[in-house]
């Protein structure tokens, strides 16, 4: 099974995964992806826009290989802002499509506490979009304390 998880920054998606996924399973997250290509030192979530774009082609190839042996793991996608382009593409898939959203109010706390500033620009606009577009056939879990 393909899981997609979407939802804001600092929602609780990797928390999430981390309280289902098995050892066995397939983990697609494109900050693990970037940390694992970055140089000793660098910034958990903070990503310099050369990496990022290294680290998305890793994604891309590592979602394309893991679709193929999703019929004996699960793969879980981390995607926060899936576009309609990708929407489709997972349905096509028949992935299942998870919103991890604790409420405005705790994420951009999170966000302040945990993350750097241009992280507030991302989670609002996750929000504005959510309110623009609703969240159209996806499974919303409130995320709790991990």
């Amino acid at each position: 099974m393909l899981y997609v998880i979407t939802g804001p920054p600092a929602a609780g998606k990797s928390s999430w995964i981390a309280a289902r996924a098995k050892p066995t399973d397939v983990v697609i997250d494109l900050d693990r992806i970037a940390l694992a290509l970055a140089g000793p030192g660098a910034p958990q979530w903070q990503h310099d826009e050369t990496l990022l774009k290294v680290a998305h082609r890793a994604r891309f190839a590592a979602l394309d290989e893991a679709i193929k042996h999703r019929d004996t793991v699960d793969c879980y996608l981390i995607h926060t802002m899936p576009s309609a382009k990708a929407l489709a593409r997972y349905r096509r898939l028949d992935a299942k499509v998870i919103t991890v959203d604790p409420g405005r109010d705790i994420v951009m706390q999170r966000v302040r506490d945990m993350r750097h500033d241009g992280m507030v620009a991302v989670a609002t606009r996750w929000y504005n979009q959510q309110a623009k577009h609703g969240a159209q056939s996806v499974t919303r879990q409130a995320s709790r304390s991990w």
